[in-house]
């Protein structure tokens, strides 16, 4: 960030990705706020927490209002667990929607009169789920999907007051990445399928997010800026059988 002093909210930033976001703000000098259902398991030093239900929409209003100021909000809650379409009913995707489409558009617009007066900016935490096929979480890759074009929208209608932007985000290596991988095998496997080399930590997601809400990225709203390592190489290199050693892509 450009300057100290500014207060940031960070949704579900108690663990993961969240609370590397969190960080990434606090060691820039701002006020940081986490809010969740629950505290984090590990305290994070410097950043305050507070309690909030995040689908619970007045309780969501309650929270932003009682702020005596707001300048960036990340919308970073969200998640699914491993869930194919036909072994749930319908009800249960649209939890899985709710959470990853419904609460970010509920706590922007919570937050919006405090960041109309500042001028500030929205950080929406999107991921590659929502720009591919995503088979066993589905409604997960919908919501980014949606999440994506309501920044999209939200920076065309807040403009000029407030910035909104999309972290565009890849795999990452959090407390919790044995359930999506598999143990250490399962990681370093699905690591060498990442161009760079590796799943990307919370504190890469964090400095992207301090980017997008810095004076550094003024004249950026309305994009999706990718944080995923350069992405996934295409299947049909490793299938065909020819051009192996020279790796060309056809």
């Amino acid at each position: 960030m450009d300057r100290d002093g500014r207060t940031v909210v960070v949704t579900g930033g108690t663990r993961g990705v969240g609370a590397g976001i969190a960080r990434a703000f606090a060691r820039t000098g701002a006020r940081v706020v986490v809010c969740a259902r629950r505290p984090p398991e590990v305290p994070l030093e410097g950043i305050d927490f507070v309690p909030v239900d995040l689908r619970d929409t007045a309780a969501v209003h309650t929270f932003f209002d009682a702020l005596p100021q707001l300048d960036v909000l990340v919308n970073n809650a969200g998640g699914a667990p491993y869930r194919p379409l036909a072994q749930a009913d319908a009800a249960r995707h649209a939890r899985v929607i709710e959470l990853n489409l419904t609460v970010p558009l509920s706590a922007s617009l919570a937050a919006y009169e405090h960041l109309r007066r500042s001028g500030g900016s929205i950080v929406m935490i999107g991921s590659v789920s929502g720009t591919r096929p995503s088979p066993g979480s589905a409604a997960y890759g919908a919501a980014k999907a949606g999440l994506e074009n309501l920044a999209r929208s939200m920076a065309v209608e807040w403009a000029p007051d407030i910035r909104v932007n999309t972290l565009v985000v890849g795999m990452v290596r959090t407390e919790l990445a044995r359930l999506h991988y598999g143990g250490e095998d399962g990681v370093a496997a699905v690591a060498g399928t990442v161009p760079l080399g590796r799943l990307a930590r919370p504190s890469d997601v964090g400095e992207a997010a301090v980017f997008l809400a810095s004076d550094a990225a003024a004249y950026i709203s309305g994009a999706s800026l990718l944080v995923h390592g350069g992405g996934e190489r295409p299947a049909f290199l490793d299938a065909a059988t020819v051009n192996k050693e020279r790796g060309d892509v056809r």
